[in-house]
Formats: C-alpha cells, sequence, structure tokens
C-alpha cells in the first residue's frame, strides 16, 4: 500500500514557473516531478553518507608535540616573530 502525504512548500516564482513547464514539456504532474527530483537527491546524500561511512578513519601522525605554551602570549608573539 502506498501513502500519499499533502504538503505545503514555499517555491519561489520563477522555479514554479519552470517547474510548470518542464511537467507539461515531460508530459507528467508537478507533483511527480518534484517527487523524483526529491528522490534524486535524497539518493545522492544517502550515497555520500555510504561513502563517507566506508573510507575508513581519517590518517593521524605523531607531529612531535607543541613546541610553545600557546596559553603564554609572550613567548608565542616571540616564536611567532623569529626571536
Amino acid at each position: 500500500m502506498v501513502f500519499h502525504m499533502k504538503t505545503t512548500l514555499n517555491i519561489a516564482d520563477t522555479v514554479m514557473e519552470r517547474l510548470r513547464e518542464e511537467a507539461a514539456r515531460r508530459g507528467t504532474t508537478m507533483s511527480a516531478l518534484v517527487e523524483s527530483g526529491l528522490r534524486v537527491v535524497l539518493a545522492d546524500d544517502r550515497a555520500r553518507d555510504v561513502e563517507a561511512s566506508s573510507s575508513g578513519p581519517l590518517p593521524s601522525w605523531n607531529s612531535g608535540g607543541q613546541l610553545v605554551d600557546i596559553a603564554d602570549r609572550e613567548v608565542l608573539y616571540r616564536v611567532m616573530e623569529g626571536e
């Protein structure tokens, strides 16, 4: 069984006009065209989520630690100025 939900969306007039024209050109309804577009966007997002989660952990390395306590502004500024 398929359920459909009726909803209200705020769509810019220019986009709505293009939607109306494209639906007529394709011989379909505006609702069907919007739903089809949303399915594509949502599928792309899901594919990106799967790709991101399957790419493994981010690389890490030992940088050797900090060379100066950044809370000590005086020392930090001296090091930044190359003294």
